[in-house]
Formats: structure tokens, C-alpha cells, sequence
């Protein structure tokens, strides 16, 4: 799981200005949920932050919903869901926290707060990301929703965090193309191999796999005895990678073969141009 260490990032920043609105205020600690009782919006929202404070979620949770439930549509109950949101998000309820922020943007999207809040839903998908070998729903959410954080709000502190886990969660993608082709290659299916392969190279050209891909290109098109092909790829490889281990495998295994990468004209060329199709 590609799970952040919980510091002053953007995100913790924000929910700290938000509940900065918070006024000093005693309450008794709720042991189950509160009862209805009409009080003052600064009593309930302060105690809310409070139990935030303490890392108290469901009790935060529990008097920022209070605070909308008695006092909608005020500015009080506007943070609240904000509130929540954050409260959720740390007890690790990812569902629940997009859909606060959901409920947020929808009704608040011109909001100062909502480039928070979109930036708040992409860090609940990315945090649910989980490893190569498992279903990969999550990770392309967490892409889509941290594209839209960098198209909406470019340069902020935001978009930079969004650029950072979009760069991890396009590895991540790779990573699973790459998992799949290997198990392809291994059983005896090159051609599909051969499409995964491409994919990372077509899509994901920028990430650590693209050495890796090239290189199992190369065994798949000897596999397949198209030795043009694989000489190409191998040529791509040791133009653009010419110091990196794929690239010694792919000439070894090249070399085995009774062939040759071809020299790359003037120093590195673009894999898109030289690329087998």
C-alpha cells in the first residue's frame, strides 16, 4: 500500500486552519452518540475540533455532525463536513471521507475550501492503493482523481502533492502491466506479453519499469522468432539505457541469438520513434 507518513502535509495544514475556528470550551467526554440537545454552534463545533485534537475520530465525527444537524446551512456546518471529512480520513474510513467531500463539493464547489476538499478524495484513493498482484480499481480512481487536483488547481500547494503521487501511481500501473506481461511470458503466451509490454511503453514510458519492458520485449519477439525486432528493441534499449542491467541482459541474450543490437545513430533517440510496432 503506498500509504504517506501522516506529517504537515497540505493536507493537515488545511484541517488545522479550519478548525482554528474553534473557540475555548469544556465538555463531557460522549461515550455513544450524542443525544439531541440544542446548544450553542461554538460549543458543539469546539468540542468537535477538541476530540480531533485528542485523535478522538468518531467522537469528532459525531459533534461536527451535530453542528450541521442544528445549525445547516451555516458557516459553522459548511467546515463541519470539511471536518468530518478529515476525521474520517484519519480513522482510515476512506468511504466515508469521500463521501463528505463529495457532499462538499457539490454543495460548496466555489468554495475557497474545495480545492481541499477535491485534494482530500484523491489522498483517500491513493492511500488505498495495494500491491502489483491485487485488483488495481483503486489506483486508477487515485489517478483520476489526483489529475483532476492538478487540472483544476495548478500551482498550488495541492497540484505539486498531486504531481508527486500521480508520478508513484503511474509507476504503480507499470508495475501491474509489467506483472501481468511476466506471467504471460512465462506461460507461454508472448503475444499477449508482448501487448503488456507496449503498454508500459506506450503509457508509462517515464516511469522505472520502461529498461525492464524494453527487455522483455526482446524475449518476446525472439520467442516468437522475429529477430528484426527484437535486434530493434534491444538497439532502443542500449540507446536509451546504455549503463542499465536490462540493457546487458538484452545484449547477452542478443548476442546469444548470433545477433546484434543496432548502434543508435547520434546518442540517445526516442523510444517512439524506435520502437517496434
Amino acid at each position: 500500500m503506498l500509504r504517506q507518513v501522516r506529517g504537515r502535509t497540505p493536507l493537515v495544514i488545511a484541517a488545522a486552519a479550519l478548525a482554528a475556528l474553534s473557540v475555548s470550551a469544556c465538555a463531557s467526554k460522549p461515550k455513544t452518540r450524542i443525544a439531541y440537545e440544542e446548544r450553542p454552534v461554538e460549543l458543539l463545533y469546539s468540542t468537535g475540533a477538541q476530540r480531533m485534537d485528542g485523535r478522538h475520530w468518531t467522537e469528532a465525527v459525531q459533534y461536527f455532525d451535530e453542528v450541521e444537524r442544528q445549525h445547516p446551512y451555516s458557516e459553522w456546518a459548511r467546515r463541519s463536513i470539511l471536518m468530518q471529512a478529515f476525521s474520517h480520513y484519519q480513522a482510515n474510513q476512506y468511504e466515508d471521507a469521500i463521501a463528505d467531500t463529495d457532499r462538499f463539493i457539490a454543495l460548496y464547489p466555489g468554495n475557497a475550501s474545495a480545492p481541499y476538499a477535491y485534494y482530500l478524495k484523491s489522498v483517500c484513493y491513493f492511500e488505498q492503493i495495494t500491491d502489483v498482484g491485487r485488483d488495481q480499481a483503486a489506483t486508477e480512481a487515485a489517478r483520476n482523481a489526483l489529475t483532476e487536483v492538478v487540472r483544476r488547481f495548478p500551482g498550488t500547494p495541492y497540484a505539486t502533492d498531486a504531481q508527486l503521487k500521480l508520478d508513484m501511481v503511474r509507476d504503480q500501473l507499470a508495475g501491474k502491466e509489467m506483472n501481468v506481461g511476466r506471467w504471460y511470458l512465462r506461460n507461454g503466451q508472448p503475444l499477449a506479453a508482448i501487448g503488456r509490454f507496449k503498454n508500459v511503453i506506450d503509457d508509462y514510458q517515464t516511469t522505472s519499469h520502461t529498461p525492464e519492458a524494453l527487455y522483455r520485449l526482446v524475449e518476446g519477439y525472439l520467442t516468437l522468432g522475429l529477430m528484426d525486432e527484437a535486434t530493434r528493441d534491444g538497439a532502443v534499449l542500449g540507446a536509451n539505457y546504455p549503463g542499465d542491467r536490462w540493457y546487458a541482459r538484452a545484449y547477452g541474450l542478443l548476442t546469444s541469438k548470433g545477433l546484434r543490437p543496432q548502434v543508435a545513430p547520434k546518442g540517445k533517440v526516442s523510444i517512439d520513434n524506435k520502437l517496434s510496432s
